[in-house]
């Protein structure tokens, strides 16, 4: 399957234009006036090539796979209770693929036996694998757009791990570019990571960026950035975002995705803090009440982030290390670490920012992606 050998990234300096910014009603909600289809081009061409023209910025450098190439998969130990655990999941059945249903766990199966075939050459697994990617198409008819978010990202990079036949491929391929426009509920998964700036649209962003490398679409992954980069707080980059409460927001004329660095309310720190969804559990207080939204949206953020890395973005970076100040907020102002299918995050946090959130303890595979402890977690044999 042809990859390109790197992104071109676009200057993110074009400004997104607000409507009523600052005569928002205090319920938070801004919306644009224009419809799906205008949203679904995502501006103008002659903004975004008067952008691209301005100049480009270095990134590091792409590197082959959505989620983990060969070379890496080849490196990681075949024993050990990581990879046993996944191993016992990839030999159970798949079971049938809904996409309709946020609460499957077909998809964390169907990327267990992925990962075991890219590792071992197993073809019986690979087979199953290419029967379920196959399955799981048309299954998101009459679906929610975070059950789609959720469920779709897997299957994308199993069939990437195992390499679909070019004639099941090529349909593949056909369904996915339908996918990102077809009407979720009213939204479709382009347009939910576009106006929402919660753990819908962070799931919807981080399928969009997987359809997108895995079509090869450079055009469509360089919004996707554009978008992520503004929900971590860069409003050049993007900020057409759709706010409910603005109680936890640090600066209620410009909210974000993630409060900037710095950022103090009453003498407390709100550095870090994901607003749209930490209000879930209510108005601001202190001491911060425990709202697992918040783990929900960062499972979306860190799948997302990790695919536009891989495509050359510098997302670790961006917005003073925006994703990694989450993390640091929920554990030290919060006191709220994560539990259950929200510690899979933690061995990819401490592999990209070098900390040591996470105790080794084996993770549960989460509502999105998962196998980290194997795939990203330090190795002892």
């Amino acid at each position: 399957m042809t990859r390109p050998s790197h992104i071109l990234a676009i200057l993110l300096g074009c400004c997104v234009a607000t409507a009523g910014c600052s005569d928002r009603a205090r319920s938070g909600e801004r919306r644009t006036a224009r419809g799906e289809g205008a949203l679904v081009g995502e501006k103008t061409a002659t903004r975004e090539l008067g952008a691209e023209a301005e100049g480009r910025q270095s990134h590091p450098t792409a590197v082959s796979g959505i989620w983990i190439g060969p070379a890496e998969i080849a490196q990681l130990p075949t024993h050990g209770r990581y990879w046993d655990r996944l191993f016992q999941e990839a030999q159970a059945p798949a079971g049938r693929p809904d996409l309709s249903d946020q609460e499957e766990q077909v998809h964390q199966r169907v990327l267990a036996k992925a990962l075991v075939f890219a590792r071992t050459g197993d073809t019986k697994l690979r087979f199953e694998v290419i029967d379920a990617v196959l399955g799981a198409m048309g299954t998101e008819r009459g679906a929610r757009a975070l059950a789609v978010g959720r469920n779709v990202l897997a299957y994308v990079v199993a069939a990437d791990l195992v390499h679909l036949p070019p004639d099941e491929d090529a349909r593949f391929r056909d369904w996915l570019r339908d996918l990102l426009d077809e009407k979720l509920h009213g939204k479709s998964l382009r347009s939910t990571h576009m106006e929402r700036p919660n753990n819908w649209g962070q799931h919807a962003g981080a399928s969009r960026a997987g359809i997108a490398v895995y079509l090869g679409d450079r055009q469509e992954l360089e919004r996707t950035a554009r978008v992520f980069k503004g929900w971590l707080g860069d409003w050049n980059s993007w900020s057409e975002f759709e706010y409910g409460d603005y109680s936890w927001q640090a600066d209620r004329e410009h909210p974000v995705g993630i409060n900037p660095a710095g950022a103090t309310r009453d003498g407390h720190s709100i550095d870090g803090v994901l607003p749209d969804d930490q209000r879930r559990a209510g108005p601001y207080t202190w001491p911060p009440p425990h709202e697992n939204y918040v783990y929900g949206a960062l499972q979306g953020a860190m799948a997302q982030a990790v695919i536009l890395s891989r495509a050359g973005y510098d997302v670790w970076q961006w917005q003073d290390k925006a994703l990694l100040r989450a993390f640091l907020w929920l554990q030290r102002e919060a006191h709220y670490p994560p539990e259950g299918d929200d510690i899979w995050l933690l061995p990819l946090v401490d592999h990209f920012y070098g900390t040591s959130f996470w105790d080794g303890t084996p993770t549960l595979p989460g509502k999105n992606m998962g196998w980290t402890d194997w795939t990203h977690g330090r190795h002892a044999g």
